[in-house]
């Protein structure tokens, strides 16, 4: 394989030839998912970097990558060695991205070209319009969308997935696809829209109550889906859909087409308009539309985020299963350490196989964060062979991890003691123990958004000096993506209100560079609390069953409505749990959930 050097040359050799002076290469597909099957990583292969949030610039003489706070550490390690210049968002000094390629390129040989290439399959209609803007302001730089380097250089590069699709069962859909349709078209009716690509991969499956494994940790498949006011069709390798999932289909109304031809069946588009979401569609294919374009978002998003009784259920099922797993590897770990070797990696594969004994298991829903002292500070931290730290009985150790059932999708972070802590370390754990009891105290009126819940769990952080740059919430799908839009709870302003059935997580948490991490993460659902004179409200009910450590926690700076809220908790997640368990884990459940005083 290509070291990052040569790679770098071979596509500066392509520029060359197809005279561009810089290529941009986002982390995303023609999905724009957030995770990506492996032929789509071509940021990852042409810098080395391996975050899943980051964009990388190439011109003739430089490169740079940017990223957001949860990955400023591993990207600066992972970049070490090459010419890539790690430019960190949101950090003051630090330029966006037209600005640091109008710099660039105005220290190249005037004669060279001003034009730079983006892949318009990979970028959205959004991401290539802002771009264009951009630049055009910074001395008229011009972007070529029709080009892609990589199927020319990288000669080893993965295929497009071909796993085959399954159906996800009535019982725990909870809404057939007809229904979903009709919901679907009446929306678009109100946007005045007559039909709809759908590109988003967790909307495809959501709509049809389908699942596959075309993307690691994430139960999708390749495909597009394209709504008209009559006719619904499914553009997927045929490949993947056997006879039994064929004829679901068409029970369901639903054609099926090559994967390839959706660029053909949006030029044979017959209605008299279509609605294109700019934030999801690729440009390319935002290209191929003939009919009168509706922009707009994609109402599926909010649809899916409002879960029905059935994945109510099923959530509260998973979640059960979950936390029988957690306690086992919780007890576990409390026997094993300081008596055998225990390390990152060896951590994790203990708890992804104490998982996989549950029913209805199906695999992890993101790669397990398993952080030890200094590596905890490393928001997205991934152990490898040559980090694989060994863990000590002192310390802490951050575990975020989570699982997909097939009938929820779990997250769940817990820091753990592993024997004797700094002050600094118990200070830091309890305030942010604090701010997440604080946030599921809260009632608020439905319709608030997620941005104005925000400030709840940092406000003992804030006084005491400390902040975190991730959000604090975000949805998670029922059996689909463990990042679910369109809601999240974050300082950034993000529009989309709070209704009840949706789920969301509460994860606030420190990270002190070189020294450790803390982080302590529910997933939530949302439920109705009370209607007074002044509307209704809303408040939250705690799906995630699993011990907090108590072990860290500084009583003196607890509040009683906190301390109270964290033993109803822990009575709840005995009394649900421990019936489900042998005599032993019993033991060991009813003295982590004691109560607290």
């Amino acid at each position: 394989m290509n070291t990052i050097a040569e790679r770098l040359e071979l596509l500066r050799e392509e520029l060359r030839r197809e005279h561009l002076s810089a290529f941009v290469f986002p982390t995303t597909d023609p999905h724009n998912s957030e995770y990506t099957a492996d032929h789509w990583k071509g940021r990852e292969w042409i810098s080395g970097f391996t975050g899943s949030a980051g964009t990388a610039v190439v011109t003739l003489q430089s490169a740079a990558l940017w990223t957001d706070s949860r990955y400023f550490i591993q990207a600066a390690g992972q970049l070490k060695g090459t010419e890539f210049q790690l430019m960190r968002l949101k950090m003051a000094g630090t330029p966006t991205i037209a600005e640091w390629i109008a710099s660039e390129l105005s220290t190249l040989n005037a004669q060279l070209s001003t034009e730079i290439g983006m892949d318009g399959m990979v970028n959205t209609v959004a991401v290539v319009e802002e771009m264009k803007e951009a630049l055009r302001q910074k001395g008229g730089i011009t972007v070529r969308t029709n080009f892609d380097p990589l199927a020319r250089i990288w000669r080893d590069r993965p295929q497009v997935p071909r796993n085959p699709v399954e159906i996800q069962p009535m019982e725990l859909a909870g809404e057939d696809v007809r229904s979903k349709l009709a919901r679907i078209r009446k929306a678009l009716h109100e946007q005045h829209a007559d039909g709809m690509l759908v590109a988003a991969l967790d909307d495809i499956a959501w709509t049809l109550n389908l699942r596959g494994s075309d993307v690691h940790c994430n139960p999708v498949f390749v495909s597009y889906l394209l709504i008209a006011s009559n006719k619904a069709t499914l553009y997927v390798n045929k490949e993947k859909v056997d006879g039994e999932v064929l004829r679901y289909l068409k029970e369901q109304g639903v054609e099926v087409a090559d994967y390839a031809e959706v660029g053909k069946g949006l030029q044979d588009y017959f209605e008299y308009n279509i609605l294109i979401d700019p934030d999801e569609v690729c440009y390319t294919l935002y290209q191929k539309v003939t009919r009168n374009i509706v922009r707009g978002t994609s109402p599926i998003a909010a649809m899916k985020a409002v879960k029905n009784e059935r994945e109510r259920l099923g959530f509260r099922s998973a979640m059960l299963r979950d936390g029988i797993a957690m306690v086992k590897f919780l007890k576990w770990l409390d026997e094993s350490i300081g008596k055998q070797t225990l390390t990152e990696i060896s951590v994790a594969d203990k708890l992804e196989a104490l998982r996989a004994e549950q029913p209805l298991y199906r695999g992890l829903s993101f790669d397990t964060i398993a952080g030890y002292e200094a590596h905890g500070a490393i928001v997205h931290y991934e152990a490898t062979p040559e980090t694989d730290a060994v863990l000590q009985p002192k310390g802490l150790l951050l575990l975020d991890s989570g699982a997909q059932y097939q009938d929820g999708t779990t997250d769940i972070t817990r820091t753990i003691a592993l024997g004797p802590l700094t002050e600094e370390q118990r200070r830091v754990y309890t305030l942010v123990l604090k701010g997440h009891i604080q946030l599921q105290l809260l009632r608020f009126p439905e319709g608030a958004s997620g941005t104005q819940l925000d400030a709840v769990a940092r406000k003992d952080l804030w006084k005491a000096g400390y902040n975190y740059l991730h959000g604090t919430g975000h949805g998670v799908g029922s059996y689909l993506s463990v990042h679910e839009g369109p809601h999240q709870i974050r300082m950034e302003w993000r529009p989309a209100r709070l209704h009840a059935g949706m789920t969301v997580t509460d994860e606030p948490g420190v990270y002190l560079e070189g020294r450790f991490g803390v982080r302590t993460e529910n997933t939530l659902l949302i439920v109705p609390a009370e209607e007074t004179e002044c509307g209704r409200f809303l408040q939250f009910e705690t799906l995630t069953l699993c011990p907090v450590d108590k072990a860290p926690i500084v009583r003196e700076m607890m509040l009683q409505e906190e301390m109270d809220w964290l033993n109803q908790y822990h009575q709840r997640v005995f009394d649900t749990l421990s019936p489900h368990l042998s005599p032993s884990e019993t033991d060991w459940l009813r003295e982590a959930c004691a109560p607290l005083t």
